[in-house]
């Protein structure tokens, strides 16, 4: 992809059409495929989501409320980046799903250098905390960018550790909220000497449902992450998975059989993830020169602007509360792609779908 610079008015629009109902960023690059801008994609949605089954007017982001967004974000000091800008992370453009717009304030210039995630368990240890520390302060000496989420324990302790060589905090809510609180401190310091970076507009609180979407954010960003200590249940499990289906490295810290915040990690380590016991583990898989060597990824296909009624019920009936790849709905509908992938959009946007992890759809109960 050729980086393109938008102009003010399109890069409006890429807000509000991300920022819209049932508008996720599959569905946002198939939009964006299918009609060329987003202010043209703005136009088309709510006759697609009628179409799809929506009964009443589908909510589209307001004018108004966008540029409010990014007022707010230019009184803190950070600006909207598009996923077709050169100051987009590359990595994460090439991640499954990568967010239409990020919002950043600080040096994006450590986007061009490295980048190891170091995340783990807000209860850490005080021995989980030392390795922590040791470790992200050794790694970013070799030259590797910190990345995190700002959470308690595992998460702060790298990030400090690596304030002084370079460091890259993903946040749940909008760059003016401090979450945790007592964290405050560092936040203000990672936004003068370090980089903030989150999906959410300013002003968003952070809600349960974001922290999923922010670690997805922290393992695209990241060439390998590195998983310190994380319960059987830990949110720190599902940036690790985020990261195999990016095709990224994962490491593991084993830990005690006894500590119920190793089970985690010990487990990933059975499944496969790269055992991590000193910083020479992470220097011999990815090695010191380690700039992007970024994967391939297919240009969305065209899209049938019509789709047969008896086709679009022919999907809707193929779909259920279990999930399945897009892949054999596709094979299943006996249609072409372009066709089936047009009606999952229209379904998608009149909330008749979601998606999940690994190209799966399933059937909105």
């Amino acid at each position: 992809m050729t980086p393109t610079i938008l102009s003010d008015a399109e890069r409006l629009c890429w807000h509000r059409l991300a920022q819209s109902e049932n508008v996720g960023p599959v569905t946002f690059g198939q939009l964006l495929g299918r009609y060329g801008s987003a202010a043209a994609a703005l136009e088309a949605i709510p006759e697609l989501s009628k179409r799809g089954g929506l009964r009443r007017p589908l909510k589209l982001y307001e004018q108004s409320r966008a540029e409010d967004d990014f007022a707010a974000a230019a009184a803190l000091g950070a600006r909207y980046v598009a996923s077709c800008e050169p100051d987009y992370p590359a990595l994460l453009r090439h991640a499954p799903g990568p967010p239409p717009l990020l919002c950043l304030i600080g040096e994006t210039s450590f986007l061009a250098r490295p980048a190891l995630a170091v995340v783990g368990a807000r209860n850490a240890s005080a021995s989980g905390l030392r390795f922590t520390r040791n470790l992200a302060g050794a790694l970013g000496e070799t030259g590797f960018v910190i990345v995190s989420g700002l959470a308690r324990g595992i998460d702060t302790a790298a990030h400090e550790a690596s304030l002084n060589t370079g460091t890259i905090a993903i946040v749940a809510g909008g760059l003016d909220h401090f979450y945790p609180p007592e964290n405050e401190k560092l936040q203000r310091a990672i936004a003068l000497r370090g980089l903030l970076i989150s999906e959410m507009p300013p002003g968003r609180v952070p809600k349960a449902e974001y922290f999923p979407r922010r670690n997805r954010i922290i393992a695209g960003v990241a060439q390998g992450t590195i998983i310190v200590e994380a319960a059987l249940r830990s949110g720190s499990l599902s940036t690790a998975r985020f990261a195999n289906e990016a095709g990224r490295e994962v490491f593991a810290v084993p830990g005690s059989p006894l500590d119920p915040r190793c089970e985690g990690t010990n487990g990933l380590i059975k499944d496969g993830a790269h055992m991590l016991t000193r910083v020479n583990d992470v220097i011999d898989v990815l090695g010191l020169s380690t700039h992007t060597n970024l994967l391939y990824v297919e240009e969305p296909a065209s899209i049938s602007l019509e789709a047969p009624d008896t086709l679009r019920a022919r999907v809707v009936n193929l779909l259920s509360p279990t999930p399945v790849d897009l892949d054999d709905l596709v094979r299943e509908a006996r249609a072409a792609p372009e066709q089936v992938m047009g009606i999952v959009m229209e379904l998608e946007l009149a909330g008749q779908l979601l998606r999940l992890s690994g190209g799966k759809i399933v059937k909105a109960t």
